[in-house]
């Protein structure tokens, strides 16, 4: 199925022009596409709200694929996983924009035949869209109020734009007590001193800001509570910072997790935030995959997880990302944890490392460090306005000290200048497609019939797995919610099964993989033998006695 893909893909994303955009969509602008694609194509694509958030925003659910969506196996693509995470939204709708734009080829009328997406383009819309705010910052929590600092108070100590550019930066403060020094390659650049090399801090550094609450700490109680992506179930971070009260706690969490449990075809979650298990796998381990409480992938699971990441890392090219398989509450984790579903994510792009450029008698960095390699690469990509420069200014928490204000700009770090944008969509709805080409898929193969005494017939078939991933994950055969391939014979009054049962369960089939089944019946005429599930497809066979 991949190579049948593969044409067609090409064609669709050499066909595909974003629309003329210079910066990421805000929420207004991605309500606006997302509704557009159900008006203009109501044959491939729904839309509906399955949650408005405190802030009053949508959570919106894209459906893409023809017929009846539900009784096909499906992918659950999640953007929006985290509020600073721009890019995983700007993916998500320029798949399902591409995807349904490209319908018009014969492959892609098979894929969204064959399969169907289930796209939750912004699952933290109030976070998000404090990047379009009158003061730019990395915000991750929600509109829920939150009483962070545990004082009985909430939203008392925000941050403050000090220099008045609407953003929030840093403030560097010279201390004795200082724990940061300047970067050996790049003095606007801050790194912790190293103790075991004897060095010595010079700077506290924070979040711009006061500490309007007087209570010590800076900017630790302001608005935005709850981080959906720290919200989720397993190894649910309580009684930190943006996790909640409980583990889904929140409105956009709850409502994006009833859709997922409801929607039984569903075999895998992509979700494009921080978390990464695609352009490096998660790798076998025998003590975690083995304890009583499962906090380690099962062997077969990291088994699949290598072959779909060389797949990603083939067309995107992301192998040197950094690894962040997860850190609790997340929906990476979650997805495969307690879903019991494959599980994969991607950030979709990372700051390059940034060679020295031997021309300009660049040397290489001698401390790796974000910042510095950030700025590096940015002066190479004629990226400019990401940085604001140190300057000395008054603070009210600081006198007689010197302060100075400035350092990396927010969002920079995590999303691509939006230049970049649409080529990384591009590899990535390739990725999206071709995925759906490993999917499983339930075949009746190697059908027999031979007449035995007694007006009996013996049936033979081969139950068969025709796609490279298994029917389920392997820990997915331990969970409840997943539904397990039935192969059932549907008989009519003058029909009996003698042998064999008439409705049985496999647990699981993996990837090309088989069994065979045997009934003898009674009687004459046609019978029909069934096989199937939500994440496989059903296939039918007439069988004649």
């Amino acid at each position: 199925m991949i190579k049948r893909l593969a044409a067609s893909v090409l064609a669709l994303i050499c066909g595909y022009v974003m629309q003329a955009q210079s910066d990421y969509s805000n929420s207004q602008q991605q309500s606006a596409r997302i509704n557009a694609l159900a008006k203009s194509n109501p044959q491939l694509a729904s839309v509906r709200s399955i949650a408005k958030t405190t802030g009053g925003k949508d959570i919106w659910m894209i459906t893409i694929g023809t017929g009846k969506t539900e009784a096909k196996p499906a992918i659950a693509v999640v953007g929006g996983v985290q509020g600073n995470h721009l890019l995983g939204t700007e993916l998500a709708i320029g798949f399902a924009e591409q995807l349904v734009q490209g319908a018009g080829s014969d492959s892609i009328k098979t894929l969204i035949a064959n399969t169907t997406y289930y796209i939750f383009p912004n699952i933290s819309p109030d976070a998000m869209e404090q990047y379009f705010g009158k003061l730019k910052y990395e915000r991750l929590g929600n509109s829920t109020s939150t009483d962070d600092d545990r004082d009985g108070k909430t939203g008392e100590d925000e941050f403050d734009d000090l220099d008045g550019n609407g953003k929030i930066n840093w403030l560097r403060i010279e201390s004795p007590l200082g724990t940061f020094i300047t970067h050996p390659d790049d003095a606007r650049v801050l790194i912790k001193a190293d103790l075991n090399k004897g060095e010595k801090g010079k700077y506290l550094v924070i979040a711009e800001g006061i500490d309007n609450d007087k209570d010590g700490e800076f900017n630790e109680d302001g608005e935005g509570g709850v981080a959906i992506n720290k919200n989720l179930s397993f190894k649910h971070p309580s009684f930190t910072k943006g996790a909640g009260e409980f583990a889904v706690s929140e409105i956009e969490s709850r409502a994006l997790l009833d859709v997922l449990y409801n929607s039984t075809n569903i075999y895998a979650l992509i979700c494009l935030g921080p978390d990464n298990n695609l352009s490096t796998p998660i790798t076998y381990n025998a003590a975690t995959a083995t304890q009583r409480l499962v906090a380690g992938y099962l062997e077969p699971d990291t088994k699949v997880n290598a072959i779909v990441s060389e797949l990603y890392n083939k067309i995107t090219a992301m192998k040197d990302a950094p690894k962040n398989p997860g850190t609790g509450g997340d929906l990476l984790s979650w997805g495969y944890y307690h879903f019991g579903r494959f599980s994969f994510g991607t950030p979709g792009w990372f700051v390059p490392k940034a060679k020295a450029d031997t021309a300009k008698k660049e040397k290489a960095l001698t401390v790796d460090d974000p910042v510095a390699n950030y700025l590096r690469f940015a002066t190479q990509q004629g990226i400019t306005n990401s940085f604001t420069e140190w300057k000395p200014i008054q603070h009210p928490d600081f006198p007689g000290q010197k302060v100075e204000l400035g350092g990396i700009d927010p969002f920079v770090l995590v999303n691509p200048p939006f230049k970049l944008v649409p080529e990384i969509t591009k590899k990535h709805t390739t990725f999206l497609i071709k995925f759906a080409g490993l999917q499983p898929e339930i075949d009746i193969l190697n059908l027999k019939t031979e007449k035995v005494n007694g007006g009996l017939t013996r049936i033979t078939a081969t139950i068969a797995n025709k796609g490279i991933l298994p029917a389920n994950s392997a820990l997915g055969e331990k969970n409840y919610w997943l539904k397990r391939v039935n192969v059932k014979l549907e008989t009519t009054n003058n029909q009996t099964v003698i042998s064999g049962k008439k409705s049985q369960l496999i647990n699981n089939l993996d990837g090309l993989g088989s069994q065979q089944l045997t009934w003898l019946v009674k009687g004459s005429g046609t019978i029909t033998l069934e096989a199937g599930s939500p994440t496989t497809g059903t296939k039918r066979q007439e069988i004649k006695l």
